[in-house]
C-alpha cells in the first residue's frame, strides 16, 4: 500500500510539473512576441497586462496538448533512469520542441507549419525554458518513487 501511494504522489508531481512547464513555455513565447512586436516594460498599459492574464493560460492548453506525447516519453524516460539534473531537462525540452516542429511540418492537413528561422528559434526556447521549469518543479526527484520507496521483506523461510 506505501509503494501505491509513493506512485500516485509521483504522478500528481509530474502533472503539477507538466502543468508548470506548460505556463512556463507559454509565457517565454508571449514575451517573446511582444518584444518582437516592440512592446517595452516602459510602455506597460493595464490592457496589455491585463490580457497575459488570459493569453498566457490560453496558449499554454495549446502547448500542452501539442507536447504531450514527446514529453511523456521523455518524462518516463526520465523516471527510469532517475534523471535529476536540469541541463537533461533543458535539452529534453529542446528535443520535445523540435519533435513538434517536426510533426507540424511533415503533417498532411498542417495550416500552421512554422518556416521562420527565429519563429523555429523561439519554440525550441520555449521547448528549454518548459524544461527547466519542469525540472525545478518535478524533475529533481525523478526516480524516487522506485529508488527510495521502502522494500517490504519476504517470507523467511523458517
Amino acid at each position: 500500500m506505501n509503494r501505491l501511494v509513493a506512485y500516485i504522489v509521483r504522478l500528481a508531481t509530474i502533472l503539477f510539473g507538466y502543468a508548470v512547464a506548460s505556463l512556463a513555455a507559454s509565457a517565454f513565447l508571449n514575451i517573446l512576441f511582444l518584444a518582437s512586436l516592440g512592446y517595452a516594460p516602459q510602455h506597460a498599459q493595464p490592457a496589455a497586462t491585463a490580457s497575459l492574464y488570459f493569453s498566457i493560460p490560453f496558449v499554454a492548453l495549446f502547448v500542452a496538448y501539442f507536447a504531450f506525447m514527446p514529453a511523456a516519453i521523455v518524462i518516463l524516460v526520465a523516471e527510469i533512469l532517475g534523471r535529476r539534473d536540469w541541463l537533461y531537462y533543458a535539452l529534453a525540452g529542446a528535443v520535445v520542441a523540435g519533435a513538434f516542429l517536426g510533426l507540424v511540418d511533415h503533417a498532411q492537413e498542417s495550416i500552421f507549419a512554422v518556416t521562420d528561422t527565429s519563429a523555429i528559434m523561439a519554440v525550441i526556447g520555449g521547448g528549454m525554458v518548459g524544461g527547466i521549469f519542469y525540472w525545478l518543479s518535478a524533475g529533481r526527484w525523478a526516480g524516487s518513487w522506485w529508488k527510495d520507496a521502502p522494500i517490504s521483506p519476504g517470507r523467511s523461510g523458517s
